[in-house]
Order: C-alpha cells, then structure tokens, then sequence
C-alpha cells in the first residue's frame, strides 16, 4: 500500500474511463462508463465514511453497503445494467433484487455530498435508456451483455485499485497487440521450425498433407467472423493450423486477441510452450488457475487476460463465462472482437452443451468474436435445436479423405470375452514400448502397480491428476525421451493424456469408453506415421474394471455402432454416433441445460452460477442444476513433497499471511496443487491430512500427507486411523 488515501472522485472517473474503452469493443462504452461513475457513489454516505474513518487504521472492511444508491441512480437508464453495480464486490446476483431497490431518507444527502464530488454524474438521472433495446428484447442476448458489461465494470474498478496501492499515476493496462506484426513473427518462427523437422513441405507423406491442411485453412481465414469447424485427424498438426488461422483471420479482421483453450492443464502447459517458441514469452499468457479465490487480498492477483494471445483451459473460459463473482468474470469482456479457438472440442460436457453452444452463438452474433472448433472427433452440434440455424464454416473441404489419407492405427477388440486387469497388465508388461489409458485414477493406479511388478528392467510411468503439475511435466518429459531414445517404456495413465498430449507409442490399451475417448487415445499410437505398418489399439473391457457412471451412455451408442471393421476414426460413423447420443441423451431437452437456459433468461445469475433455490427464495441451492464444468466440486491442496527444496511451505506461508508478491506467489505454486475432488477431500482420513491456508476459505488446502514419487496423492494408502 501507498499510504495514501485514494479519492472517490479520481478513483470513479479512472474506472469509468476504463470500463468505457473495454466496453467500447461491444458497443456499449457509455453504460460502462455511467457505471463506472457511479458504481462506489454510495461510499459519500456519513455513516460509511465515518466508519471507514474508524478502521482504516487497521485494514478491516467497512462493512456497509455502498452499492444501493449507485444502482439506483442509473436503474432508469441503465434497466437491468444496473445489476452490475449491486454486484461489483459480491456477484451478480438476481435481477429482482434490483427491481425491489428503494430509496431511503438519506440518500438524497449523500447524492448532494457524491454530485459535489463528481458533478457530471448528476446529469445520468435522466435521459434516454443507456442500455441497448435489443438486449431487453432478447433475453439470452441481454444476459450476456449485462456479464460482459459487468465483466468491464469489475476489471476496471480492481486495475485502478490495484494502481493506486502499487503507487502508479495510471492503471496498467497492456496496448493494443499489432495483429499483422505477430502473424509475419508466427510464420516466419514456423518456417524455422518445419525446416528443423525437414523443410516446409515435408520429407514424408504426412508432412506433405500437413502442409496442404495449412494452407488450405490459412486462406479460409479471410472469411467473415463466425464460427468455424476444423475435422483435423491427429497428427495432421492441428495446434499450429489452428493458431495459424487465429493469427491470419485477427489480422484480417483486426481482433483484439487470439484465445486458446483446451480441456486438460497437460495440453494447456504443452501448447503454451509451442506458441511462445512462435511468438515470444511476452505475448503468450498461460491462464489454469487450480484456486482462483474470491479472498479480497487474491482477487488483485488475478489473470485478467490482457494479453494477444492466451492459452487456457475450458474449464477456466466457460465457469469463467457463466460463472457470477468478479474475480472470475473480469476477464471476460476480453472475449469481445477476439478469436477463440476451442481445441478438442469434442471434450465439451454433454450436458452443459445447450448453454454452452447458445453462448457461443451469442458471442458470435453480437460481440464480435470468431470460434474455431478443432478436433479430430468433431461433435455434430449442428443437429442440436441450439444451432440447427447457424452457418457453421468447414475448413476441410473433404474430412472422410484426409482421415483416410492419414491413417496409422488398427483397432483391436477385447470386449467379448472380457480380460482381467490382470490379463491386460501381463500383455503391456509383453511391450517394448506401450501406453494403457483407463477411465478413473484408482484403476490408473492399480494397473500401474500390476504393470511394474510384471515388467522386470522397463520403466514404467504413472500418470494422473493426482500428481501436481510439475510432477506430470516431468513425467512426461521422461516418456518423451525415451520415446526419442527408443528405450523401453510403458506407461499406464488416465484420460489425461489422450486429448491433443504429444506422445507416439506404437501400442495403445484403451479401457473401453465412448467413441471419441477411443479415437483420441488412438492418436497416442504411431503418431507421427513412423512405424512401416499401423500401430496397434487395444480397445478391452476389463471384468474387475467397471465403466464408470458418466461414461456408461456413451459406452451403449459406442458398442451399437463401432467394432471388428468398424472404426472410431470414420466420421461418417462418428457423424452418426453423435446423433444417437445426442437423440438418446435427449440433449435438446434436458433437465440442467433447460434449467440453466431458464435462469439465464430470468437474469438469474445466482441461479446459474450456484443453482436454484430448492424450496423458494432463501432455502438451500440445488448444485446439480448449476453450471459447473467439473461436477465433483474439486478442492486445491498444495503439496510440499513431491520438492522439499522449492520453498513450497514458505511461499504457503506468504498466503496466510497476506504480505508480498501474491500474483507471483499463486502462479508458482500453481505447479505444486493437486485437485481433488470435494467428496475425497472432505472424508475424514484425508482431511485430517490438510490445512486451510486462508481461514474462511474451503477451496486451497495444505497436503500434510505423504507424497508418493509415482502415483502423488494416493488417498487409498491413508489408513483410517490417520489424526493430524
């Protein structure tokens, strides 16, 4: 802190003039503006100055609400806008409550006392609405606005906050990113890179279709924004056609940024090295927080995605997108005239697929942004009612070709009759090199232990998300040598290395999953079309190896369309799988998305981020009808053990405390948490094994337990007995 008192007058006009230029983007700069200004109005308030008087000294809240006599001074204008204000410190909330704002006998004093302070803001009484007609026609469109609006609003209030405690003149905000200049440094940055492989064109087949896919797709990006669908088989090099149309079709079309997300932390830490080796350290951000907390001394520290180009994971975009609190919606006016690419898209949650894809259609119709859907196993979303009317762009003029083109493996099936656990173990434990890829990680772990007591002189690897970070990247770094070395590895592993990670083992056991798990784990096999014949797919149905729950819908429409001769790499086949899950799974009309889709519409906010009320206003929320990417609710917990020598316990330390460089603190200890889900987390024998490191805080925990060197947190091991 500066020591120095931040003035009302200066602080209001700063974060309107921000949230002006970030709101400009999607037409609406001057309802940002206006609530900008008026957003901490109700700070003139005696009774809250007089308190903030008494507390300063020691840095407590004030504790009164500030909010009221702002919302109320635009509600005229601003309609529902005004919302952001009532929620710019603790979320968007429901629109009801701004409808039932009154005013109270003091507020025309402390308008007297805001107006002498900040004279411009008396003429937003009155006038014509600031809030565009449209939105209050299109309910669906309107809700969007309000949390892009709020998006600007928050970002702009933090960034000068932030300024004023950093001692800056001005809040720190990055310049526009010359899209043409980072576009000439990818391509030739990429040309580099092909020639170090073996030259543009190629020294092999596939590096020559690689080629064509690139150029083809590159000249389709001089189409118009809108949405565009890329069916581009593994191993056709996807990441760097995707960020090549990005890149072309920002400096066409002069947009903002280019946003990348992907579903898993490994491909996110992956891709993001790519692109920064192609564009530079200071133009890539890598966004997968683990614990984004709404603590007061964290939300300062967080991404706000004020970058050109920004990897992240779905998770972080779409919690992010239908979530409600500041810290995780002041990214999102970033998303405004920009270009997201979301690869594996196939990855997406049936269920939350409604709002989802109907967010996507918002964005793209009325905030400018473009949407590059990239995946091998391209998802048939057009048949769903959600966009049955949108034009979806192809960049693969002939998908069925080019899969046909870039064919490495052979499927074999091991369903009927089903092998053991113990069965599978002994065939991979008979490879040279091979990869097994399971469903949960207690089968990851229990075959990754059978496989090492069976494979006597070969490494053997674990991979999953019970390890940290760190932990996963050097594992894979250790797979990947001695890939390259041609040493003998196996490694067992859970879904997290089948989407779009970087490995190429000849063999492939994939425990039986729906369609597109299969086909991408089909893509860890002969890669890079290397082998003289097609690598192997061992698809198996393990009898002690139960398909879990949420894959079982999925695992009935796979078994009725795919087997002996009938791949899951044939989009045709895919085309039609898809539909029978969608028909099956009754998309269009299921419960939660219909729910989601209702809430939206009533301005609800809470409601979506949090679930509705079960039993009327004020009763317990129902969970399962909320927007959450990851349904088991995961706790963080920082792990010490896996490198006793990083300072991990010190920099926790910093945390509890709240002293130092927290932005930089939370990034590095991204690489020491491990997410586990909340059911895990809170049975008795684990929990008693972790710390709060915030009090009042149930997110970010401290692991006090053993770390194992393989498998990382390993909740089956903790006796029950355990006390901390």
């Amino acid at each position: 802190m500066t020591g120095r008192w931040h003035g009302l007058a200066e602080h209001v006009r700063s974060t309107a003039r921000l949230a002006r230029i970030f709101a400009a983007s999607f037409g609406v700069g001057e309802l940002a503006w206006s609530l900008g200004l008026v957003h901490d109005a109700g700070k003139c308030a005696s009774n809250w100055q007089d308190k903030l008087m008494r507390v300063a000294p020691t840095g407590a809240r004030v504790g009164i609400d500030h909010k009221r006599v702002g919302a109320l001074l635009v509600r005229e204008r601003a309609l529902a806008a005004a919302m952001t204000v009532l929620g710019h410190h603790g979320g968007l909330g429901q629109v009801r409550s701004l409808i039932g704002l009154e005013s109270q006998p003091e507020d025309t004093v402390t308008l007297q006392r805001f107006f002498a302070e900040v004279p411009e803001a008396r003429a937003l009484a009155t006038g014509s609405e600031l809030m565009p007609a449209a939105w209050s026609e299109s309910p669906l469109l309107g809700e969007m606005g309000i949390r892009m609006t709020f998006s600007a609003l928050v970002d702009a209030d933090h960034l000068d906050t932030a300024a004023h405690a950093q001692g800056l003149d001005r809040p720190r905000v990055a310049a526009s990113a010359d899209m043409g200049e980072l576009l000439r440094r990818f391509e030739a940055n990429r040309v580099l890179l092909l020639d170090r492989r073996g030259g543009p064109g190629g020294s092999s087949e596939v590096d020559a279709v690689r080629t064509a896919l690139y150029e083809d797709v590159v000249r389709l990006a001089l189409g118009e924004p809108g949405i565009y669908r890329l069916p581009a088989p593994t191993g056709s090099g996807k990441t760097l056609t995707s960020a090549g149309f990005a890149l072309h079709h920002a400096a066409q079309h002069r947009k903002s940024r280019v946003i990348v997300a992907v579903p898993f932390t490994t491909i996110t830490e992956q891709n993001a090295g790519v692109y920064r080796d192609l564009l530079g350290e200071e133009v890539v951000l890598e966004h997968h927080s683990n614990a984004e907390l709404d603590d007061r001394r964290l939300r300062l520290a967080a991404e706000n995605w004020d970058a050109p180009f920004v990897v992240t994971t779905t998770v972080q975009l779409f919690d992010s997108l239908f979530g409600r609190k500041p810290a995780r919606s002041r990214k999102l006016h970033r998303l405004a005239n920009a270009v997201v690419v979301l690869d594996e898209v196939q990855a997406l949650p049936v269920p939350l697929l409604v709002p989802i894809l109907d967010a996507l259609r918002v964005l793209t119709t009325h905030f400018g942004t473009t949407v590059l859907l990239a995946s091998a196993t391209q998802p048939s979303f057009e048949h769903l009612r959600v966009w049955e009317s949108l034009d979806i762009t192809p960049l693969v003029a002939a998908p069925v070709e080019l899969f046909a083109r870039l064919k490495r493996v052979r499927y074999e099936w091991q369903i009927d009759p089903k092998p053991t656990l113990e069965q599978v173990a002994e065939q991979i434990a008979e490879q040279r090199q091979a990869l097994a890829i399971v469903n949960t990680v207690a089968q990851a772990r229990r075959l990754f232990r059978m496989v090492a007591e069976r494979a006597k002189g070969v490494e053997v690897v674990h991979l999953s998300t019970r390890m940290c970070p760190l932990h996963r990247d050097a594992a894979l770094k250790r797979i990947r040598k001695l890939l390259d070395d041609r040493t003998p590895v196996l490694a067992v592993s859970t879904q997290l290395v089948e989407a779009g990670v970087d490995v190429d083992f000849p063999v492939v056991f994939r425990a039986l999953a729906p369609a597109e798990s299969l086909q991408q784990a089909a893509g860890r096999a002969n890669r890079e079309g290397r082998l003289p014949g097609l690598g192997r797919v061992v698809v198996f149905d393990a009898s002690d190896a139960a398909v879990p729950k949420f894959y079982r819908a999925g695992v009935d429409k796979t078994l009725g369309i795919f087997g002996p001769g009938r791949d899951p790499d044939d989009p045709v086949l895919l085309d039609k799988y898809y539909r029978a899950l969608y028909t099956g799974l009754n998309v269009d009309e299921a419960e939660r998305a219909a729910v989601i889709q209702t809430n939206r519409v009533e301005l609800d906010f809470e409601a979506v981020a949090d679930g509705p009320e079960r039993d009327g206003p004020g009763s317990k929320r129902d969970r399962r009808l909320a927007f959450r990417m990851i349904d088991e609710d995961p706790v963080s917990v920082i792990v010490d053990g896996y490198d006793p020598e990083a300072g991990v316990g010190e920099m926790v330390g910093q945390l509890r405390i709240g002293t130092g460089p927290l932005g930089g603190v939370l990034r590095e200890l991204r690489g020491y948490m491990v997410s586990l889900p909340r059911a895990v987390a809170e049975a008795p024998h684990v929990r008693a094994l972790c710390a709060p490191v915030i009090a009042g805080h149930n997110d970010l925990w401290e692991w006090k337990g053993d770390y194992d060197a393989h498998v990382g947190v390993d909740e089956e091991a903790i006796g029950e007995e355990t006390v901390w």
